[in-house]
C-alpha cells in the first residue's frame, strides 16, 4: 500500500511538473511572438526571372566598390555614428548617454583602439557582438545595441562593416560605468533574455515577394532596425511583433505609427511624401524630423541610394495597418491669423511665451512665412494629445543638416521652468492641433529626465 502510495505522489508530481513546464513554454510563446517578416505570405512559387536574388549586401551601385567603401555604406544604413558618437564627441567614439527606465547605460568605444575601442577583435569576436551581444571578454551587452535586430545580418555585410570600423583612426576612449539598478546590473540574465526572444538567425528572402520588397525588408529589419523604435514592446521588453511598426514611446521621444494605417499611420501618405521624408526629413504638409528619427535621417537615411529608400517604401506598404486609438483621425486646419480670441483652457502663460519665442519663426497660423520646415500645420506631433515629441523639441530644440537647408530652433530647456515648459506645449497643440495637451510641471519633469542622465 505505502509503495502504491509513494508511485501515486510521484505520478502526481510528475504530471505537475509537466504542466508547469508547458505553461512556462506556452508564455514564452505568446511573449516571443512573431519573427519581424512573418505578416507576409510566405507561400506560393518565385516570381518569373527573380530566382536566386539576393536582397543583402551593399546595393547594385556599390557592387565594385571596395570592400571599405561598401562597409561605409552598410554602417550609414545601420545608423552605427548615431548612437556611438557623444553630443560634441569624436565619431564613434562612444559616450552617449542612453536613458532606461532602471538607469543609464553609455555607448562604447568602435573606433579600432586596441585597448578601448574594438581593436582586438577578431572576425568571429566581432560577429558575436553584432549578432549575438556577446562581447569580447564574454560580457552581454544589453539589447540598446540592437543585436536582436543585427542578427539578421549576413556574415559578409557585418564582416564589410567591421572593415569600415577598422579604416578609421583609433581613438583612445574608455568606456564610461553604466548607472543601472538591480537587477538590471545582472549582465546573466540578458543571456538568458536573449536566448528567449533574440533569434539567432540569418535573414531569408520571401520567395512570394519580388525583389524589392525583399531588399526593402532587410533594409529595414536587419540594417535600419526600424522596428526597434517602432515597435511596442511586450512584458519582457522585446518586440512585440503582433503591433509591428504601430508605434512605441522610446527615450523620452514618441516614434510614430508607421503601418499602412490611413489616419494614425502612413497609409494616406504619397510614396513622394516618404521617400521626401526618408531623404530630407522632411515631407509637405506632414512634417519635419526632429530628435532621435531626425538624427537617422541625418547621419542614415539620407545617404541611401534612391533604390534602397524605393525599396523601403515598398516593404512599408505592406505592414498590415493598425491603428493609434489615442491619436486623432483627422489632423486640424490652419489656425487663424487673429491670435486675440482665447483657445480652449488657454493657459495665458503659454500664449505669452508663444508670442514671445515661437510665433516670428511658426505664425499664428501655424504656417510658417519663413520655411515649411518650422510649419506645425499637419504635424503629427502637434496633434498628438499626449504632447511628448513637443516638449522634446521645446526642451532640446533641432540642429539639423537637412539636405534642402539646415533646420535650426534653440533650445529653451535651460530657459523655460517645466511648468512653462508644460504651458506653451498645451498652448501649441490646443492651437494647432485637433485636441490640446494638458501637461503638468510634473510630466515635463518626467520627460526630461528621459533624455538627460
Amino acid at each position: 500500500m505505502m509503495k502504491r502510495a509513494m508511485s501515486g505522489r510521484a505520478a502526481a508530481a510528475a504530471i505537475g511538473t509537466l504542466v508547469v513546464v508547458l505553461v512556462l513554454l506556452a508564455g514564452w510563446w505568446w511573449l516571443r511572438g512573431p519573427g519581424p517578416t512573418a505578416f507576409a505570405d510566405g507561400g506560393g512559387g518565385v516570381r518569373s526571372g527573380e530566382r536566386g536574388s539576393d536582397p543583402t549586401g551593399a546595393p547594385a551601385s556599390l557592387a565594385q566598390s571596395s570592400l571599405v567603401a561598401r562597409g561605409e555604406y552598410l554602417a550609414r544604413a545601420a545608423d552605427c555614428k548615431v548612437c556611438h558618437t557623444a553630443r560634441g564627441g569624436v565619431d564613434y567614439a562612444g559616450g552617449l548617454p542612453i536613458v532606461l527606465p532602471f538607469g543609464t547605460l553609455y555607448s562604447t568605444n568602435i573606433t579600432p583602439d586596441v585597448k578601448t575601442g574594438i581593436g582586438a577583435y577578431s572576425d568571429a569576436e566581432f560577429l558575436a557582438a553584432l549578432r549575438h551581444g556577446v562581447r569580447r571578454d564574454g560580457a552581454r551587452l544589453y539589447p540598446a545595441m540592437p543585436f536582436p535586430s543585427y542578427t539578421y545580418l549576413t556574415d559578409a555585410d557585418a564582416l564589410a562593416i567591421k572593415a569600415f570600423l577598422f579604416s578609421l583612426a583609433p581613438v583612445a576612449a574608455p568606456a564610461r560605468d553604466n548607472t543601472v539598478a538591480f537587477p538590471f546590473d545582472q549582465r546573466w540574465g540578458i543571456g538568458l533574455w536573449s536566448f528567449l526572444f533574440s533569434a539567432d538567425a540569418r535573414f531569408e528572402p520571401n520567395p512570394s515577394q519580388s525583389a524589392q520588397w525583399n531588399r526593402g525588408a532587410y533594409v529595414a529589419e536587419a540594417l535600419a532596425h526600424c522596428g526597434e523604435c517602432h515597435t511596442p514592446r511586450n512584458l519582457a521588453f522585446a518586440l512585440d511583433n503582433r503591433k509591428k511598426f504601430a508605434g512605441a514611446l522610446v527615450g523620452g521621444w514618441r516614434a510614430y505609427n508607421i503601418t499602412a494605417d490611413a489616419t494614425t499611420g502612413v497609409g494616406a501618405w504619397s510614396d513622394a511624401e516618404l521617400l521626401s521624408y526618408l531623404r530630407t526629413g522632411h515631407a509637405s504638409g506632414r512634417g519635419t524630423a526632429a530628435g532621435p528619427m531626425g538624427e537617422a535621417v541625418d547621419e542614415s537615411f539620407r545617404y541611401l541610394t534612391e533604390e534602397d529608400l524605393k525599396a523601403l517604401v515598398v516593404y512599408l506598404r505592406t505592414v498590415p495597418a493598425m491603428a493609434s486609438p489615442d491619436l486623432p483621425a483627422t489632423l486640424a486646419s490652419a489656425a487663424p491669423a487673429s491670435h486675440r480670441e482665447n483657445v480652449a483652457a488657454e493657459d495665458p502663460r503659454g500664449k505669452a511665451i508663444f508670442a514671445g519665442a515661437c510665433a516670428s519663426c511658426h505664425d499664428w497660423t501655424g504656417t510658417s512665412a519663413i520655411t515649411p520646415l518650422a510649419t506645425l500645420t499637419g504635424v503629427r506631433a502637434v496633434n498628438d494629445p499626449g504632447a511628448t515629441n513637443v516638449v522634446q523639441v521645446v526642451i532640446s530644440g533641432v540642429q539639423r543638416t537637412a539636405p534642402e537647408g539646415a533646420v535650426a530652433m534653440p533650445a529653451f530647456g535651460g530657459s523655460y521652468s517645466d511648468a512653462e515648459i508644460a504651458a506653451v506645449s498645451n498652448y501649441v497643440t490646443a492651437r494647432f492641433g485637433r485636441q490640446g495637451s494638458s501637461l503638468t510641471a510634473k510630466d515635463v519633469s518626467r520627460l526630461r529626465r528621459q533624455v538627460t542622465p
